[in-house]
């Protein structure tokens, strides 16, 4: 009854801003653009901010209807108590009416409720009942994390939609065209072809070699190759150019920001299921996402892909060998060979005309 009567008081005010405290990896974190969507929707007239690390932080720029990111790295391991009290006097001086706690852990809403933000809405989980008063259950009947980020948006108790609002990253080309010129790739021509090799676990990673042999096909037919990803995957596009020689180059590096320009000029993108998958998507670049161990049905954006790609079951399953084995933990992402996905590809860039 407290948290109607808090969530009716702020609705008829509909002028205090709303804070969303999202999952800070890449890919969860541009899903929740759609939650800003739903809450324009539902409030027009009240302003969202957003939680942010600094790794995120360069996606805040291109999401429309965001007011602001509150940017600041609060370390996972361990409770520095001054952070979190710092951090909630700076939530304090915004006037939050509302804040949207996508994480289960209790340190996530720890900074709101020192906050006094009225309205503190979440998932039930980690012993937080005192720190949220609008506490929600069911996490675990949601299978998509879109599901259980976005029904935070909406009003307890309200059916789930058949479709969410699409994340959307707008890119100016204005911007677009600088980086270019500013990294030296004003001259890179028609097409060019992203490359984001790393992933958050090694099970959901496409091998190098086979990246490789991918960039190598592609390269002798005139693509010009982009390997993204952060410092880890330096590694990773030097033996890729190795392999597909000058026509590769190497953009990898601690700005998220590098990544989201190449991924916009890029005119077609390849991806595990990672962060850059989803940020391609979102910024309209078709985008081809290779899948193994985890299911696309859950995990892939909401933006459509250009292409799934997952290993064939008309072979027997390499974990059990059963011909047909719909485990997907049993699938492998080294079973997919270059040679499917630089035929997709392939077909993907003949069937777009070079821009003019």
């Amino acid at each position: 009854m407290a948290a109607e009567a808090t969530e009716e008081s702020l609705s008829s005010d509909a002028r205090s801003p709303v804070l969303i405290v999202p999952y800070m990896w890449i890919g969860d974190f541009v899903r929740c653009h759609s939650v800003i969507k739903l809450l324009h929707a539902r409030w027009p007239d009240r302003p969202v901010d957003m939680l942010a690390t600094t790794l995120c932080a360069p996606l805040l720029d291109y999401m429309p209807g965001l007011r602001r990111g509150i940017v600041w790295n609060l370390p996972r391991g361990r409770l520095p108590l001054g952070e979190y009290r710092a951090l909630a006097e700076r939530l304090r001086a915004e006037k939050y009416g509302t804040a949207l706690v996508m994480l289960r852990t209790w340190k996530s809403a720890l900074a709101p409720f020192l906050a006094g933000i009225p309205e503190r809405v979440g998932f039930v989980g980690e012993g937080r009942f005192f720190l949220l008063n609008d506490l929600r259950w069911g996490e675990r009947r949601l299978p998509r994390m879109i599901d259980r980020c976005a029904a935070l948006a909406l009003p307890k108790g309200a059916p789930l939609p058949s479709d969410w609002p699409l994340p959307e990253l707008v890119v100016p080309p204005t911007e677009v065209a600088a980086w270019r010129s500013r990294n030296g790739r004003a001259a890179d021509s028609f097409p060019i072809v992203a490359l984001a090799p790393g992933a958050v676990g090694p099970g959901k990673r496409w091998p190098t070699r086979h990246y490789a042999e991918l960039a190598r096909q592609l390269t002798q037919q005139g693509a010009t190759i982009w390997i993204l990803g952060g410092p880890q995957e330096k590694s990773l596009a030097a033996e890729i150019i190795r392999h597909a020689g000058d026509r590769a180059h190497d953009l990898t590096g601690p700005d998220l920001r590098n990544a989201i320009l190449a991924l916009k000029a890029a005119d077609v993108a390849v991806s595990n299921d990672s962060g850059l998958m989803h940020t391609a998507a979102a910024v309209g670049t078709p985008t081809i996402g290779i899948f193994g161990p985890t299911d696309p049905r859950l995990w892939a954006p909401l933006n459509p892909l250009a292409a799934v790609i997952e290993p064939s079951r008309d072979v027997p399953c390499p974990a059990c060998g059963k011909p047909g084995c719909g485990n997907v933990r049993h699938r492998r992402t080294g079973d997919i060979p270059a040679n499917r996905v630089a035929e997709i590809v392939r077909q993907f860039i003949q069937s777009r005309s070079p821009p003019r």
